[in-house]
């Protein structure tokens, strides 16, 4: 993996961590929903990811902006995000940073 891929890679990272599901104050990435990033030779973006509930409100919302977030990142091509429920999501995902704020620890 050279520099600039594993750059691209943080910068993806970050700007998925300014993504919050609206009920909760913790950002998606540190919830545990972010199950794969994918960047091909070409910067071109897979992400997996799922919802703390299958029936979230604000699922179409939070894909939306991960990937208008990532699409922003200096050169990516495109992303796409798919929505996942396996493995089904639980709490002992999420960090341990978002799992102190959430009064879990």
């Amino acid at each position: 993996m050279n520099n600039e891929f594993l750059q691209t890679e943080e910068a993806i990272v970050e700007m998925i961590k300014t993504v919050y599901d609206p009920e909760i104050p913790v950002n998606v990435y540190d919830l545990g929903l972010i199950y794969k990033i994918d960047v091909d030779d070409d910067k071109n973006v897979q992400i997996d990811m799922t919802l703390t509930a299958p029936n979230c409100p604000a699922a179409d919302f939070m894909m939306e902006d991960v990937r208008m977030k990532v699409e922003s990142v200096n050169g990516v091509k495109s992303v796409v995000v798919n929505l996942v429920f396996e493995p089904e999501w639980d709490r002992d995902m999420m960090s341990e940073e978002a799992q102190l704020e959430l009064g879990f620890l």
